[in-house]
């Protein structure tokens, strides 16, 4: 038995597939691309798949990668070829690898959000979110499986830059992600709309996650 770690982007219309859809998808597609897949034993047995960090609906996903076990070896691009004539158009597996980390050990996460200005001036714009950035306070409601809590941002937009391209705002930033924090970027537009008095029209990509040590999750 050999666990492998998949690849793949989940952009266009798939960003807003969630999770659990996520997951069924997989599984067709596993059945239909005909992986010598594990399965679990009981009265319900499925394939063993589990996934580094779920990303939030709406967001694409650059790096997201699974873990499942194969009962016997094949060439990662037979892997590869196989999942991709199973899988949706904006669903693409770009490697396979032997796992090196644990999806335990995942801290941080980088994101690009491009907010549009909608009018306003860009350089303006980006001004906005500096002053906004530099608050040394920046309370906002963040949702918990306890209810809903108040948290202070500040901390967590420390590692950051900020470009203005045509007539966006785009950002750059890394922000605490996996089980034991986890700031999502949304949190970010809502600081915004309290600052800017309106929200902000964002599309949001997550890229590599990283350790503690900021090593990129491998």
């Amino acid at each position: 038995m050999n666990t492998v770690r998949i690849w793949f982007r989940k952009c266009g219309a798939a960003k807003y597939i969630s999770h659990l859809d996520l997951n069924r998808c997989m599984a067709r597609a596993f059945h239909k691309a005909g992986l010598p897949m594990w399965y679990t034993e009981g009265f319900n047995p499925h394939a063993f798949v589990t996934f580094a960090l779920p990303l939030s609906l709406g967001i694409e996903g650059r790096h997201e990668s699974m873990d499942i076990r194969l009962l016997e070896d094949m060439p990662k691009e037979e892997i590869i070829g196989r999942l991709n004539d199973a899988l949706p158009k904006d669903i693409r597996v770009y490697d396979v690898t032997q796992p090196q980390m644990k999806p335990g050990e995942i801290a941080y996460a980088d994101y690009e959000i491009r907010y549009a200005a909608d009018g306003r001036d860009p350089d303006a714009l980006k001004d906005a979110l500096e002053r906004l950035f530099s608050k040394p306070t920046i309370p906002v409601e963040k949702k918990t499986k306890s209810g809903v809590k108040t948290i202070d941002l500040a901390p967590c937009l420390k590692q950051y830059r900020m470009q203005v391209q045509g007539t966006e705002v785009v950002l750059f930033i890394r922000l605490p992600a996996g089980s034991t924090e986890n700031i999502n970027p949304a949190l970010i537009g809502e600081a915004i709309q309290k600052e800017l008095g309106c929200s902000l029209y964002a599309v949001t990509a997550r890229g590599h996650l990283y350790n503690q040590a900021l090593c990129v999750f491998a």
